[in-house]
């Protein structure tokens, strides 16, 4: 016989609409940017790319959609807004995919945005995420994604100038059954097609420096002014490449120095959703090291839970199943994160890395509780696919190029003590806790956190090192191998939908930040 014990009742919210599937085309032409609302361009680019799938290389089709500014000025930033990138992916990737055992796609994008003035260059990653897509029985694979998008302040006088990059795009793949497809994830890498001269996206007119009260005033987009040696001789000043700054959403949580951790319209909440921050320590084995997960936010559905009673109903079995999501600016990752080792024992070597969620988290707890003694015992298992990326490297002090798509072949793994039922390559963490009331709970608890730990491999490196040097083997050697041991630490949660003061801030933010332990 079973009961059920359904999650506490909350008031409903009204859901914003979902991520909307568009169509991402390859096409020859680049449509040029056209004017809009007054103050503002729009692009619609559609451009010609090659992405590389099991099978080989084949021809996509991009499109990119945003709106810029009409102009700016001295140390205005540039914010792109309703970024959108689509991707159409040929009928023999949608082959590709299939054979992997997938029935449908989640997508998540990291487009490369060249930014020019004045001579000088720097980069900007535009990120994307959308709703899983279902896999077409024939035909192409459409793929839209959108996101917040980096902010760029020019440090010269010129116009700026934005073209489209490299393209990745990051599947988390799940059977028709709903098990993680193949390895769980796989990342498709395009680069724009050859073409005899490429278009900017776009260029913002730059209304030049802000003129002097009692001089001449500037021209737009005029050079650099020569500046005067100490010699008394000129030199011209040097370019300074723009300055990129990565979206952040607004918000209090950014006083209480956490990022911002909340449902909004691309993620809205449920009657039974939870959110949490989290942060920890993961040991690094060949480096005989520890390095710090960054505060994270984790945004949780939590299951009902149901009991399986005692044939003399003196008890029952506990279980409950819920979801996660990794929330980092629209993405389901971290924030990137910080590690410094010696390297082989005598080089030191600073990277920076954030961990990306390829497929779903899912929380089984499972456990059994006493009518007589009303003593419960409950242990709960936390899977997560993550792939570890690398986005910047220095060894000894010297910067070391590592390119857009460095990365970990797949997902960290941990040995599985069911791999019939939960198939793939993911983390495991493991919490485990006690109840005797009238105390609290003693260890962890999904809804009021505490400590889970596990154990994990690091996969091989891919895709590292940019202008022909290839680092693949050297963060392989020295990071990628098993034996490397987990603590995490969640905070308590806050139910978004039944406000509690010593749960959450006012606009519904965990209120409890989490000390990481060794």
């Amino acid at each position: 016989m079973k009961g059920h014990r359904a999650a506490a009742t909350r008031s409903s919210r009204a859901r914003a609409r979902g991520a909307v599937i568009g169509a991402l085309v390859v096409v020859a032409a680049l449509v040029p940017a056209t004017a809009t609302a007054a103050g503002t361009q729009e692009v619609d680019a559609e451009l010609p790319y090659l992405c590389a799938l099991p099978s080989g290389k084949l021809p996509a089709q991009v499109r990119i959609q945003a709106v810029f500014p009409a102009r700016t000025g001295p140390g205005e930033p540039v914010e792109p807004t309703g970024v959108t990138t689509s991707v159409q992916l040929p009928a023999e990737a949608v082959a590709d995919l299939a054979a992997l055992g997938a029935a449908t796609a989640r997508p998540a994008t990291r487009l490369t945005v060249g930014v020019a003035q004045d001579g000088a260059t720097a980069e900007a990653t535009w990120r994307g995420t959308a709703e899983p897509v279902r896999l077409p029985g024939s035909g192409p694979l459409t793929l839209t994604t959108t996101g917040d998008v980096a902010s760029v302040t020019g440090n010269g006088e010129g116009d700026l100038t934005f073209s489209a990059g490299s393209l990745a795009v990051d599947l988390a793949l799940v059977t028709a059954d709903g098990a993680a497809a193949g390895t769980g994830a796989l990342t498709v890498d395009c680069s724009p097609a050859p073409a005899a001269e490429r278009e900017p996206l776009v260029t913002v007119p730059a209304d030049g420096a802000t003129p002097d009260p009692d001089g001449p005033p500037a021209s737009p987009g005029s050079s650099a002014s020569p500046s005067a040696r100490p010699d008394g001789s000129e030199e011209r000043q040097a370019d300074r490449a723009p300055e990129v700054t990565p979206a952040v959403p607004g918000g209090s949580a950014a006083d209480r120095e956490a990022p911002p951790c909340r449902y909004d319209d691309a993620h809205p909440s449920t009657s039974a959703s939870l959110n949490a921050y989290i942060t920890g320590y993961t040991n690094v084995a060949k480096l005989k090291g520890a390095s710090l997960l960054p505060l994270s936010c984790v945004l949780i559905e939590q299951g009902p839970t149901d009991i399986e009673f005692f044939p003399d109903f003196t008890g029952g079995y506990l279980t409950q199943h819920s979801t996660g999501t990794l929330r980092h600016q629209g993405r389901a990752q971290t924030p990137p994160f910080e590690a410094t080792f010696l390297t082989f024992g005598f080089t030191p070597t600073k990277a920076t890395m954030v961990l990306e969620q390829t497929g779903p988290m899912t929380m089984d707890a499972h456990g059994e509780t006493s009518f007589l003694t009303l003593y419960t015992e409950l242990e709960t298992r936390v899977r997560v696919p993550l792939v570890l990326r690398v986005t910047a490297l220095e060894v000894n002090g010297v910067p070391l190029e590592v390119g857009p798509a460095c990365r970990t072949k797949g997902p960290l793994r941990s040995p599985e003590p069911e791999p019939a039922k939960f198939p793939g390559d993911h983390l495991l963490l493991t919490g485990s806790s006690t109840h005797q009331p009238p105390d609290q709970p003693v260890g962890y608890l999904l809804s009021s956190g505490g400590q889970l730990t596990g154990e994990m491999t690091v996969p091989a490196f891919t895709g590292c090192g940019g202008g022909g040097e290839n680092l693949d083997r050297l963060l392989t050697a020295s990071v990628s191998g098993p034996g490397n041991y987990v603590k995490q630490t969640q905070g308590q949660t806050c139910a978004v939908q039944v406000f509690n003061p010593d749960e959450c801030t006012e606009d519904l933010q965990p209120l409890k930040i989490p000390v990481p332990e060794r």
